[in-house]
């Protein structure tokens, strides 16, 4: 039978499966082959095994300390768990279709091969799958956030370093796509660096609470051996417990915040990309990415794609789905445990390596990518200080009601004469407004007009120098 062959030499229908003993009286048959496949996660959550095998050494060593092992089992126990992550490591380790259903599976059984079963076997003592599950996604989580924070962190060290060096280029601020004002270039990349530095704050609250121990959780009403949860979870590095034993083994919702906080960095780095993309185009021309982020055409020579950004706007797609896929399987299950569970584990792991592959291609992108401030300068526009009129008057004590509809008029004088509004004479504002005086032709320069925007946050040199700093007590 198919069957047969997906179990190990010798051995009968169930036997292996930690949950086998239930189902030893099935006829020879056993499980549908299909069903096999269908159920079996180890062939991506072995990418636990590490996690694994240390939530199973301070497992032993919680049930040594509580007298349910010997010195010696608890020594040959935690030697022999190393020998399995060392052929794990090492790429030896030997998974047995049909048997090795998971990693715990899998683990526990090459365990007993090593050190035989009668005390292999008692490393399962007290524990249930759904906490040790829950505990190596916990680790491996919080592991893995920790990496895309100091990602996130270089990424938003290279903003910084960026923003001091240029912050002399001034260029086109936009709002519907339509110039606006001038701006910083400094200040445009801190638009983008304050968001992700925000997401840095969330992320690190994120990985607060994933760590926290579910282990000794049990399959959901806790242990029974008096084992201390809390030397387990010391010795794991968690912050803390879960204090409930049936929250513990059944929630999902550590996958699903590391999700949501992935889909917005994903999102503040789509419109990022977005921008660059546009800035990119003939038609601005203001930034040029390196060759080692763009690729070319199959058919035409001249081209050179920004696809780096185009694939990280398109993976935010990707990170949403995951997301929003995890909350239609979480959001109607009973309590507690339930297999469906299991479809968290594949989702988190591919989630994980898109946000983090994501940042590090951005931080690629913007540290090599070069900018153009000559093309910056030609796109500003004397439109763009017609704002710069009106507060010009409101100096001058008129209300700014008023000041709006009298640029508007100075706005639509230049259009109609098709003269250029730093190119009217005094006596052409006048004719619009008596209060204009000649100091108002010094109101034509871009320089000026940014270092009048001085507030807080605006993109006047020191404002600007200002938010650097903001940012880089962040980081720290």
């Amino acid at each position: 039978m198919a069957s047969e062959q997906l179990r190990a030499p010798g051995s009968k229908p169930g036997e292996n499966m930690l949950w086998g003993g239930r189902f030893t009286g099935l006829s020879h048959c056993g499980l549908d082959p299909l069903m096999v496949s269908y159920n079996e996660s180890i062939y991506y959550d072995r990418a636990f095994h590490t996690q694994d095998i240390l939530g199973s050494i301070a497992w032993a060593r919680a049930n040594y300390k509580a007298g349910i092992l010997t010195a010696s089992e608890f020594s040959a126990i935690e030697s022999g768990l190393k020998k399995v992550e060392g052929e794990w490591v090492a790429g030896t380790f030997k998974i047995i279709p049909g048997v090795d259903e998971d990693i715990h599976t899998a683990n526990e059984r090459r365990l007993g091969e090593i050190i035989g079963k009668e005390v292999g076997g008692k490393l399962h003592t007290g524990r249930s799958r759904n906490e040790q599950v829950a505990t190596d996604m916990r680790l491996w989580l919080r592991d893995e956030l920790r990496k895309i924070e100091v990602f996130l962190v270089d990424f938003l060290k290279v903003t910084a370093a960026r923003a001091e060096q240029e912050i002399d280029l001034i260029m086109p601020g936009y709002t519907h796509l339509q110039r606006a004002q001038p701006i910083r270039w400094s200040h445009w990349m801190l638009s983008y660096g304050m968001a992700f530095a925000s997401d840095l704050e969330r992320l690190r609250e994120v990985i607060a609470r994933v760590n926290l121990s579910p282990l000794g959780a049990g399959a959901l009403a806790g242990n029974c051996f008096g084992v201390n949860r809390e030397a387990m979870a010391k010795e794991l590095g968690f912050e803390g417990l879960l204090w409930n034993s049936m929250a513990a083994v059944s929630s999902r919702d550590f996958v699903l915040e590391t999700m949501q906080w992935g889909t917005m960095l994903m999102t503040h780095l789509s419109r990022w990309s977005e921008d660059l993309i546009i800035y990119g185009t003939g038609e601005f021309s203001f930034v040029r990415l390196a060759d080692a982020y763009s690729t070319g055409s199959s058919l035409m020579p001249q081209k050179k794609n920004s696809d780096s950004l185009e694939l990280l706007r398109g993976k935010t797609g990707r990170a949403f789905g995951q997301m929003a896929g995890l909350t239609m399987t979480i959001k109607g299950l009973p309590s507690t445990y339930n297999k469906d569970l299991q479809e968290s584990v594949e989702p988190m792991l591919d989630h994980v390596k898109t946000v983090s592959d994501s940042i590090r291609i951005a931080t690629g992108v913007l540290s090599t990518l070069a900018v153009n401030p000559e093309k910056m300068r030609a796109s500003l526009d004397p439109f763009m200080l017609a704002t710069d009129l009106a507060d010009y008057l409101v100096r001058k004590g008129v209300p700014f009601r008023e000041t709006h509809h009298i640029s508007g008029q100075c706005v639509a004088f230049s259009e109609k004469s098709k003269i250029p509004m730093d190119q009217m004479k005094l006596t052409d504002f006048q004719a619009i407004d008596s209060r204009f005086s000649q100091d108002i032709l010094d109101c034509f320069s871009y320089e000026t007009s940014v270092e009048f925007h001085s507030a807080a946050g605006g993109t006047a040199k020191k404002s600007v120098e200002d938010q650097i700093k903001v940012m880089k007590s962040i980081l720290e």
